[in-house]
């Protein structure tokens, strides 16, 4: 039986009931795979549209990566609009643009029409290191307005350096759309929600086997779901036997997340003063953000292939000690790892295996955002309207170079090359 890790966010969060395991066969309208953010956000439109569902979590809900992440909204894709338009053309960029601060604003109207405790809190910083970076964030700041986002707030050296208390960056972007929250108390708002419209929830029921048909049969150890529609929605815990079409697609990748013994006020408005989350400019980027209870949480580093590192501390604490020195003596209470889902084009996956059959996947690090986002359009895909889905379906879907053998090595090698790069300001 998986638990959740033994991280913050499991420690904290609020008493939940935990939901039977699938035992003998169902029937529903939509079967979804997987109890993260994608499959939630998915069942609780489906619901509320009136759509009879079965959603089935080989663990825990929130078990993934919704429920060990840094916890930050932020806003857009792993590819920024400037990337996907010259990549896809102005069409594909227009379509996409117009949902890049959606996904944000789905979570809020989830946590004020459930009522969800989950300590939200507005604003995000992306924090530039180096004199590249700010000009390219000012250019974001260019392209972001240009589709609709007027709450964006330019931070010269001197402006991030009282949002911050940390002399290495240079400059950021605030913005005041994006915001932090604990994300496996959101995970769990969310499925209660989907319980109180009458969604029903299996947990430890992980799919074994999809008999594929106008009635497709997903198989479970002890049990069965018959569905008119299936949602594919495992990200990267899905595995690599259940559909080996998608996994050949993408590859799980893991992060680590320090959170440090709970700080004193002054020392927590002296870090953070305004409680903004922030995210560096790097290819390999660092995170963080206070909590609730007044807890650094520092997130970073990628280990490809998706292991877990034998030592957190020896990867993470080192960068959070070079962002704020003044936290030398800190005790750190917490530590874990936890997988997302990486693509070669770091855009997300979406689309059919069959015409009943939908998966959506691959979001690159920006999975709170896009997994809401992704709930919303497959619900529109099932209720005849598959414009908008369609748009991240048409994206090309890449397999890694070197299949599966090589994904890790080659994927890594690239990575060291950006990382470098960071470095030396390039």
């Amino acid at each position: 039986m998986q638990e959740h890790v033994a991280s913050y966010y499991a420690a904290t969060a609020n008493p939940f009931a935990p939901y039977p395991a699938l035992n003998g066969p169902v029937r529903c309208d939509v079967c979804i795979i997987g109890g993260g953010f994608t499959g939630l956000s998915s069942a609780l439109h489906l619901v509320e549209a009136g759509y009879d569902v079965v959603l089935l979590e080989a663990a825990r809900i929130g078990w993934g990566a919704s429920g060990r992440n840094g916890g930050q909204v932020v806003n857009s894709y792993s590819r920024d609009i400037d990337v996907i338009e010259a990549r896809y053309g102005a069409d594909t960029a227009a379509m996409l643009g117009s949902m890049m601060f959606e996904g944000a604003e789905i979570i809020r109207q989830r946590i004020d029409q459930y009522a969800i405790a989950c300590d939200y809190r507005p604003g995000g910083i992306f924090a530039a290191l180096n004199p590249k970076q700010r000009d390219e964030l000012q250019q974001q700041q260019i392209r972001w307005q240009r589709y609709g986002n007027h709450q964006l707030e330019w931070l010269d050296q001197q402006a991030i350096r009282r949002e911050i208390a940390s002399e290495r960056y240079v400059g950021g972007l605030l913005d005041h759309n994006g915001g932090h929250l604990h994300p496996l108390n959101l995970a769990l708002g969310e499925a209660e929600a989907v319980r109180r419209h009458g969604g029903r929830l299996f947990e430890q029921s992980a799919a074994t086997r999809i008999d594929y048909g106008e009635t497709v049969k997903v198989h479970t150890a002890q049990g069965s779901v018959s569905a008119n529609f299936v949602i594919i929605a495992g990200n990267a815990y899905l595995g690599e036997q259940l559909e080996p079409r998608l996994s050949r697609l993408s590859m799980p990748c893991g992060s680590q997340v320090l959170a440090t013994e709970p700080l004193s006020s002054d020392m927590v408005l002296s870090l953070l003063p305004n409680n903004f989350c922030v995210e560096d400019c790097n290819y390999l980027l660092d995170y963080f953000r206070l909590t609730a209870d007044n807890r650094l949480l520092y997130g970073g580093g990628v280990v490809y292939g998706a292991r877990d590192p034998a030592d957190i501390d020896a990867l993470i604490l080192p960068k959070l000690l070079k962002t704020f020195p003044q936290l030398k003596r800190v005790r750190i209470d917490y530590r874990w790892s936890g997988n997302f889902l990486l693509t070669l084009s770091r855009m997300p996956q979406f689309g059919r295996l069959e015409n009943n059959v939908y998966y959506m996947q691959g979001d690159s690090g920006h999975g709170l955002t896009s997994t809401h986002l992704a709930g919303k359009l497959i619900a529109e895909v099932l209720r005849g309207d598959a414009e908008r889905f369609d748009a991240f379906a048409k994206l090309p879907h890449l397999p890694f170079l070197g299949g599966r053998q090589l994904r890790v090595p080659f994927t890594a090698l690239g990575a060291a090359y950006y990382a470098l790069r960071d470095r030396l300001g390039f």
